[in-house]
């Protein structure tokens, strides 16, 4: 069977050029996700590693749609090579059944990641230019106002700083960082 997976980062970006790609080569089943790629904690490629059986092919637009790390994509391939299922990219003409094509792969992989990093740079070279012009500001401060209250009831042994991180919808790295700060 023929399985495509298509990847958009935002809910706003539309999906349409993967879809009419896929559908070109006859895919008989496409899952579909809206989130970044920068790990494999996406629903549909869950459903899909899951979903897919020996003798099935994977296919792809390219290489950063199915992931972005090539940490993660060697995984990702390596499961897929398990089940004894292919994969194919159709923008990078990589069909893992090859030796050639799983050297490309690998390459390709490199370069999708090198990618990512370059466009890390440019957002935080972007923040750093926009921070000297007083454009970007970074994002408000969250407020808790009963903080050293429920800190207070943590130390005194009546209340789980868990609870309290919950009670104030606070993460566990903002938690401790105000307590230092306390």
């Amino acid at each position: 069977m023929k399985i495509g997976y298509i990847r958009v980062s935002t809910n706003e970006q539309k999906t349409e050029r993967q879809e009419t790609a896929l559908n070109a080569l006859d895919v008989e089943k496409i899952f579909i996700d809206k989130a970044s790629g920068k790990n494999m904690e996406r629903p549909e490629l869950k459903k899909m590693m899951e979903y897919v059986r020996e003798g099935d092919t994977i296919i792809v637009e390219s290489i950063s749609r199915f992931a972005r790390s090539t940490k993660d994509l060697l995984e990702l391939i390596e499961n897929l090579t398990k089940k004894s299922v292919d994969f194919i990219s159709q923008k990078e003409a990589i069909d893992t059944t090859t030796s050639s094509g799983r050297f490309m792969f690998t390459i390709f992989a490199a370069v999708a990641e090198l990618e990512r990093e370059y466009l890390r740079d440019r957002q935080r070279e972007g923040i750093e230019i926009a921070k000297r012009q007083g454009k970007y500001k970074g994002r408000k401060p969250g407020e808790y106002p009963d903080f050293e209250y429920l800190l207070e009831k943590t130390k005194r042994g009546e209340m789980t700083a868990t609870s309290a991180m919950r009670k104030l919808g606070m993460s566990k790295t903002t938690w401790y960082r105000k307590v230092k700060e306390v």
